[in-house]
């Protein structure tokens, strides 16, 4: 204290300053350091570079087909549930008539839109739903039409009456539920009160459905006059959707390869993979199964380590296939170009969602083997848009008369281009006075798809590995040429020889599946490739039994032509008949006797013990392989097995069945 006090005293004596020297030196000192960091730190980027007014708008825009038709003047929308691109292909041609009839229309993908919005559709003058539906499985919407699907099933109270509407439906009779989906939105969209405007076109893939469409349509387009009381325009030329564009210094890496949706998406892989994100899976098997005869079947194993790919016995895998490259280089030639110039098709609707009709930029050689379907005739609708690149009059006018919907022009196209199985490059080579320009014919040709074959394993056995069962398409069409099946003969070339052979799949989730209870019987029924599915339920069902569960009678009945020729998978199903996997094997040699002798006909040698199965042990059937002969006889057979045993009368065998399908104890992986 005493130390202190001076300086005490001190400040008495005199006023102390507010700021002494060194207090003002540090301030300034304090202040400059400030405005110099201010004047010299990193400027930040100015506001417009971050182009916020850029960004889209959220999802109404994005979602909103009722205020898109509003900005772009359409008043038509032609929604599609496709699985291969056919209702897909009959949208954008529907869209496309509405033009010659005073009007604007648009194709639109059900799974990109709000679906709710159908009842603004009133909003907008003279406007019109067209709903080109297909069916798939077993009566089942198509991927991109489940959410649709849903909705309507959802929404009881939706009141659609300001609606109009009219449904053109894509099936094939062999199927049990013919066309049910674009049967049930049809009556549907009824039920909630929109106006049909045409009657409900059905489009049988088992006859001709070309025909089918063309004959609904020119029936449709008059009765959408009468009602809108408007005129067609009588304007019959052709009508671009796509303009060209060639690049003559765009840098390589931005110019699609063949990748599905992402570019780059086969260098760089990233889950989650599906349609739009494809895996690229190895090739580690790829054995023939039969032992002679002229056909080729063959047993593949994909590798799906670390592919994060998950699938259940039953399920499907898609493949995407390319196009044989002596048929592309033999496009290139006919048509005189130089198939490695870079372009895009860019539509000439900005405000299309379809920017592109396959991924741009890209080059016709890349476009011919990745992304469009080079070997199925032609619809004829391409025919018609082609024929004014026809020289020769004659030309022109077969190929106007085959787009029509009258009897000698239908009758020309079944006879010139179906039953003779020509491609483009046929049809091409026939008329040589035919030389479209290649933007054209790329933007008219349809989409390659997708091929889709029934997993032949079982995730329990081969977590890593995917099998595939098929049989090599290829056959002499009437004008002696050699057809050769896209999908088969590009796997039969996937040699496991050292060089990496990889193939672009994913997984498509089935309904055809074991039951929940492994105590239930199962009867399965697949002659040749429909033995497919069956091998990965009897891998399964061997599995449950390794870990000790009860296991249900197993019984298989397979089919094939000659023992010593192609009865595949003899050694697996032998062994698992041998180790009590199996129950019971039973297999028709088709052609070894003098009598043809099928599935159905074993299936009725055991219909006391088959009988007992279903009626009294819950048994479970499942039936794969060809839906026109096979699957229908099979079934006559439980009809009469359910006589016979069960003492029913043919309508009571019939409603038997029926109520096994609902429950789900009769399932059928069938194609035509």
């Amino acid at each position: 204290m005493a130390d202190m006090d001076p300086d005490a005293t001190a400040h008495t004596d005199e006023e102390e300053p507010l700021f002494s020297h060194l207090d003002l030196f540090l301030f300034s000192l304090i202040i400059g350091l400030v405005v110099y960091w201010f004047m010299s730190r990193k400027k930040p980027e100015p506001i417009p570079e971050f182009k916020k007014l850029d960004t889209p708008a959220p999802s109404t825009r994005e979602t909103s087909f009722i205020e898109k038709m509003k900005k772009t003047g359409k008043n038509i929308i032609v929604f599609y549930g496709s699985q291969t691109g056919t209702a897909e292909e009959f949208a954008n041609r529907l869209a496309k008539d509405a033009q010659r009839y005073g009007m604007k229309g648009m194709a639109a993908d059900p799974e990109e839109y709000s679906m709710g919005e159908l009842s603004r559709l009133s909003e907008i003058p003279n406007a019109l739903a067209i709903f080109c539906m297909a069916t798939y499985g077993e009566g089942d919407p198509t991927d991109n039409a489940q959410d649709f699907y849903d909705w309507l099933q959802e929404n009881d109270d939706e009141d659609l009456s300001g609606l109009n509407f009219t449904v053109f439906a894509l099936g094939n009779k062999t199927y049990e539920h013919y066309n049910a989906m674009g049967k049930y939105v049809d009556k549907r969209l009824e039920d909630l009160g929109a106006k049909r405007i045409f009657d409900l076109g059905l489009g049988d893939d088992d006859g001709n459905l070309e025909e089918d469409f063309i004959s609904w349509r020119e029936q449709f387009w008059p009765a959408v006059c009468e009602h809108f009381g408007v005129e067609a325009s009588g304007d019959e030329s052709s009508i671009r959707q796509y303009e060209l564009k060639v690049h003559t210094d765009l840098n390589m890496n931005k110019v699609y390869t063949g990748e599905i949706g992402r570019l780059k998406s086969f260098e760089v892989q990233k889950p989650p993979f599906d349609s739009k994100n494809p895996f690229l899976a190895t090739v580690t098997v790829n054995r023939r199964l039969n032992k002679g005869g002229d056909r080729h079947l063959m047993h593949l194993e994909l590798d799906i380590t670390g592919s994060k790919i998950r699938y259940e016995s039953g399920d499907h895998v898609a493949v995407f296939p390319t196009n044989d490259s002596a048929l592309v280089n033999k496009l290139g030639e006919v048509l005189g170009v130089d198939l490695d110039v870079v372009i895009s098709l860019n539509n000439l609707d900005e405000e299309s969602n379809k920017k592109h009709p396959f991924p741009c930029p890209t080059t016709y050689r890349t476009a011919l083997t990745h992304y469009l379907d080079i070997t199925n005739p032609p619809r004829t609708n391409v025919l018609y848009e082609l024929a004014q690149y026809a020289s020769d009059p004659k030309d022109q006018e077969n190929m106007r008369k085959m787009a029509s919907s009258s009897p000698e022009g239908k009758s020309l196209y079944q006879n010139w281009v179906l039953d003779a199985c020509r491609n483009i490059l046929a049809i091409l080579e026939d008329m040589p006075s035919l030389k479209p320009p290649i933007d054209h014919l790329c933007e008219l040709l349809p989409r390659l798809q997708a091929r889709y074959y029934s997993i032949a394993s079982s995730s329990k056995v081969h977590p890593n590995s995917i099998h595939i069962c098929a049989v090599v398409v290829e056959y002499q069409t009437k004008t002696g040429r050699v057809n050769k099946g896209v999908a088969t003969n590009w796997l039969k070339n996937k040699l496991v020889n050292g060089h990496k052979s990889t193939v672009p799949m994913y997984i498509r989730k089935s309904q055809f599946r074991l039951p929940f209870k492994a105590s239930n019987p199962v009867i399965m029924i697949g002659p040749g490739t429909g033995i497919a599915p069956f091998m990965g339920f009897i891998q399964e069902r061997g599995w449950l039994k390794q870990q000790g569960k009860e296991v249900g009678e197993t019984v298989m009945f397979f089919g094939c032509r000659h023992k010593n020729e192609d009865y595949i998978y003899q050694e697996e199903l032998e062994d698992a008949e041998k180790n009590k996997v199996l129950t019971q094997l039973n297999v028709a040699f088709s052609r070894d006797q003098d009598h043809k002798v099928y599935v159905q006909h074993h299936l009725k040698k055991s219909k006391e013990p088959i009988w007992k199965l279903i009626h009294s042990e819950n048994a479970h059937i499942y039936i794969c392989g060809d839906a026109r002969n096979m699957a229908k006889d099979v079934q006559l057979a439980f009809y009469e097995i359910a006589e016979e045993v069960g003492g029913m009368t043919r309508t009571q065998a019939t409603d038997y069945v029926k109520k096994l399908m609902t429950k789900g104890r009769y399932s059928q992986d069938v194609w035509s």
